[in-house]
């Protein structure tokens, strides 16, 4: 004579793991094509699937025996559903603006790689002496640094690089004017 499902439910929720591998023998595969038809997706699916079999010896403690346990396990099937449609509805929601966030901040990453590349090309048609003082200062050195590092008075530093701002200025508008 064969246990009932509802008698295996009783005995898996008192911790006969036994009577829990039977329920899951008996059901696992009409869990899986509920989910499937709930998700509309195989691995979609199998994690829906997954989550409900991870959660059932908790869940088989709410098991009452007023309904038959096939009944009881699909509205458990469908309440994960409705879950996890929940969450990535939530998800969703907090992510919206991110796609707009990533993209701007592409955007001026893009924009700022081309104003260097534009400012290394530049700096190529510039005087050795003047491409020599403007990459120290852009590298963050103070004029009396720059001027220590290339053997000149601090005031030589100081006009180079008004000399090379003038000179970039003049090629930028050339270009724009182009």
């Amino acid at each position: 004579m064969e246990t009932s499902d509802e008698s295996l439910a009783r005995a898996a929720a008192g911790g006969d793991r036994h009577a829990f591998t039977l329920l899951l023998e008996r059901h696992y595969d009409r869990v899986f094509r509920l989910a499937f038809r709930l998700t509309g997706a195989a691995a979609e699916a199998e994690d829906l699937t997954q989550d409900v079999c991870a959660a059932l010896p908790s869940r088989l403690q709410g098991f009452r025996g007023e309904a038959r346990f096939g009944t009881w396990l699909w509205r458990v099937v469908v309440n994960a559903a409705h879950d996890r449609r929940r969450k990535a509805a939530t998800r969703a929601r907090h992510a919206e603006g991110w796609g707009d966030w990533e993209v701007n901040r592409r955007a001026a990453h893009d924009e700022a790689a081309e104003a260097v590349d534009w400012l290394t090309q530049a700096m190529r048609a510039l005087p050795e002496e003047l491409r020599d003082t403007l990459a120290l200062v852009l590298d963050d050195l103070s004029h009396e640094e720059a001027a220590e590092v290339l053997g000149v008075a601090p005031g030589t530093v100081s006009w180079r690089i008004s000399e090379a701002k003038k000179r970039l200025r003049a090629q930028r508008e050339k270009e724009d004017q182009a």
